[in-house]
């Protein structure tokens, strides 16, 4: 249980990590707005593992329920780092027509960034159910 936690601590570190990396790079993709994106989806999916990894072990859940967090958890924040990263290498549009404008991709190229936009949503979602749930129970007074 503990090991869980640091590993989340570690993983919410370096996804900050890489977050700031992309932002000493934004200028160097295709489309500079969806970098800065990625560099702020880095940022802040880092800092999102980093409070989780802190209230750890007060999610009470059964421990496939916490191993399904754990996992959705670690999927949805890196995925949307990299398929935002994705995003501003392809120059993609579909899924943010904000910081796509102007941007053209192929259509496999949208798609992919389409799919990979949609698993990570659906991770996420997952998640934070598990852990509102695991959140919500409370321990029997003592």
């Amino acid at each position: 249980m503990v090991h869980t936690r640091r590993r989340l601590l570690w993983h919410g570190m370096f996804l900050f990590f890489l977050g700031l990396c992309t932002g000493l790079i934004e200028q160097q993709f295709s489309n500079p707005r969806m970098a800065l994106a990625a560099h702020l989806e880095g940022v802040m999916n880092g800092i999102l593992l980093l409070a989780i990894g802190a209230v750890w072990m007060e999610i009470h859940l059964a421990p496939r329920s916490k191993a399904i967090a754990y996992w959705t958890l670690l999927y949805g924040t890196y995925a949307n780092w990299a398929v935002t990263a994705l995003a501003a290498v392809l120059g993609t549009a579909a899924m943010s027509p904000f910081t796509g404008a102007g941007h053209t991709a192929e259509l496999w190229q949208e798609s992919l960034v389409t799919a990979g936009f949609a698993s990570v949503g659906v991770a996420i979602i997952v998640a934070a159910l598990l852990i509102l749930w695991g959140l919500r129970q409370t321990l029997p007074a003592q």
